[in-house]
């Protein structure tokens, strides 16, 4: 029997994103990217004085939706199975962790910004889909560690590698 509440459905899912297809992965990552780019837009971005709201809002988004797949992700394997598709808070938070990396100086003008936000989301849904050691081992453990923590550790990973890039060009 399923007790999963409406509340809890919706941040697991981040507010239904995790029901859209194909790739509910991608889906339930943009809302933090969007997230980054009004901030970084509305001048609190990476290098800013005001950066600190960047930081508190990437750091919110990524408790929020850890917590959600820590405390709620049995109620999600119960009804879906195993690390569920639906489940997309995971991604919400690890794509926090990437855009958290973002250098100074990277954001700083709106083309600048839409590549920069474009690279950290399209190398951390690479490190997401394919798993390089550890982020897919991870997903042998049970419950919503098992649903978060690959994904935490493809948002540092992508974050690393968006650091060097950036530094790079």
């Amino acid at each position: 029997m399923n007790t999963m509440n409406r509340s809890t459905e919706s941040f697991l899912t981040t507010h239904g994103l995790g029901h859209m297809h194909p790739a509910s992965g991608t889906w339930g990552s943009l809302p933090t990217v969007a997230l980054a780019g009004v901030l970084i837009t509305a001048g609190f971005g990476p290098g800013n004085p005001n950066a600190w709201v960047y930081y508190l809002a990437l750091s919110l988004t990524l408790i929020v939706y850890s917590g959600a797949c820590i405390l709620k992700g049995h109620e999600a394997e119960a009804k879906w199975g195993k690390d569920p598709s639906e489940v997309v808070a995971d991604e919400t938070a690890g794509q926090a962790i990437t855009l958290m990396m973002i250098p100074f100086g990277c954001a700083v003008c709106p083309l600048t910004t839409i590549g920069t936000l474009s690279l950290g989301f399209v190398l951390f849904r690479l490190f997401d889909i394919f798993k390089p050691w550890p982020a897919g081992a991870m997903q042998r453990v049970a419950g919503g560690w098992g649903i978060l923590l690959d994904d935490l550790i493809a948002g540092l990973m992508a974050g690393i590698l968006l650091m060097v890039l950036l530094s790079v060009f």
